[in-house]
Order: structure tokens, then sequence, then C-alpha cells
């Protein structure tokens, strides 16, 4: 198994062992760089907001030395930063 497979199961088994976990580390990777990959990050926030947003920001910070409201803050700006950061529900 390679290449886009490999890639595919891998992602499947990490989200099936800790899916908190993984997508976390999907939202940190939208975010980490130069340019944020804003459909990653607005298709997360939005549709993990109701369902576990509060176990996703626990292991955010847990993994990564800052919650995932500074991250949002450092990285976003104006309406776009407000919205993400209403959905993201709290800092911790």
């Amino acid at each position: 198994m390679s290449g886009d497979v490999k890639q595919a199961m891998y992602g499947i088994v990490r989200s099936v062992k800790n899916q908190p976990h993984y997508i976390a580390e999907c939202l940190y990777k939208a975010m980490k760089c130069i340019g944020t990959d804003d459909r990653a990050l607005i298709r997360i926030m939005v549709s993990r907001s109701e369902v576990d947003l509060f176990n996703i920001r626990k292991e955010f910070k847990e993994t990564h030395d800052c919650s995932l409201h500074e991250f949002i803050q450092g990285d976003t700006t104006g309406d776009y930063r407000k919205t993400l950061l209403m959905l993201c529900g709290g800092q911790d």
C-alpha cells in the first residue's frame, strides 16, 4: 500500500483511535504555516462546533502549548476571526 491510499488508511486509523486528537492536528496543520487553509479551517470548525469542539480544544491545548482560541486569534483577522472565535466557544 502506498500513496494516497496509504494516507487515507492512516487517517482513518488515527481518527478511530482518538478522533478529537486527529481533528486537533488537522486544525493545527490548517493554521501552522504562512497562509491559512481557510477551507479546511471553516469546514472543521463549523462541522464540529456543536458536536465535540470542547474535547478538540482540550486535545489542542495538550498537544500544542497554546489554546485553539489563541491560535485562531493569532492567525486570522476581522469578522472572520470573530466568527471562528464564536464557533470555538471560549478560551481555555
